[in-house]
């Protein structure tokens, strides 16, 4: 058994071992487990707190300390800082989007860093998210709640990563964006990226990814398949509390 776990994560785009992580004196994660497969699109579900985006700021550095094992297409992580983490193709989109008040909409798209080959291009982008065309010269913080999650998304395709973390990506969105949103990250998908999805939407969730983790208090309460999760949605639901 440990043998064939082993060839598992020998495999894995991304696969974290025994994740703990602290905010200040306060611990958030307590032996987090996550195995993600290339191509694959995980999500994690849980309650608000759980510890479902301190796990993807974990992955990219971004809290007080750490420890235990990440490891990106078999390379370890857990000892470098943000930016070397960012350098091995990973990529984030925090919840709050992170746009840039004075920027316009194309100045925010162009400013990451390229850090791999196949950065997606700007007509790229805006051919996967059409609404962002006629708002390029807009102030970034004057794009709608959709369009801003779109630039937030079309900004990390530029990088060239091939393994993004979104966290809450439909995120009080109108129902038809969350459907624009849907059917661009299974585009995503099935050209060859590899996602970590936070998501409180459960009912999404189940329309685009291929595994589900339930965080709870800091720990990887369960894992199911997406068939497993439409087959009990209701019980499981009822247990995340959403």
């Amino acid at each position: 058994m440990a043998e064939a776990a082993q060839k598992l994560h020998s495999h894995s785009h991304l696969a974290i071992k025994g994740l703990e992580a602290w905010y200040g004196p306060s611990q958030a994660l307590y032996g987090i487990d996550i195995d993600v497969q290339p191509g694959e699109l995980v999500t994690l579900l849980g309650r608000n707190g759980a510890g479902k985006t301190t796990t993807l700021r974990s992955i990219m550095g971004m809290v007080s300390r750490r420890s235990g094992s990440i490891s990106v297409l078999g390379e370890e992580t857990i000892d470098l800082p943000s930016h070397r983490i960012a350098r091995k193709g990973i990529a984030f989109c925090p919840e709050d989007r992170g746009i840039y008040a004075t920027l316009s909409a194309e100045e925010n798209l162009l400013l990451p860093p390229v850090v791999g080959k196949n950065g997606l291009s700007v007509s790229q982008i805006l051919e996967l998210f059409p609404s962002l065309e006629g708002r390029l010269q807009s102030p970034g913080t004057k794009l709608s709640g959709g369009e801003q999650q779109m630039l937030a998304i079309g900004r990390i395709l530029r990088t060239g990563a091939k393994l993004l973390l979104l966290d809450e990506p439909t995120e009080g969105l109108a129902p038809v964006i969350v459907q624009q949103i849907g059917s661009a990250i299974a585009r995503l998908k099935d050209q060859g990226y590899t996602l970590l999805m936070v998501e409180q939407n459960v009912r999404f969730a189940s329309t685009v990814a291929d595994r589900h983790y339930i965080i709870d208090r800091g720990r990887v309460a369960d894992s199911v398949s997406n068939d497993m999760l439409v087959k009990d949605f209701d019980r499981i639901t009822r247990l995340l509390g959403v």
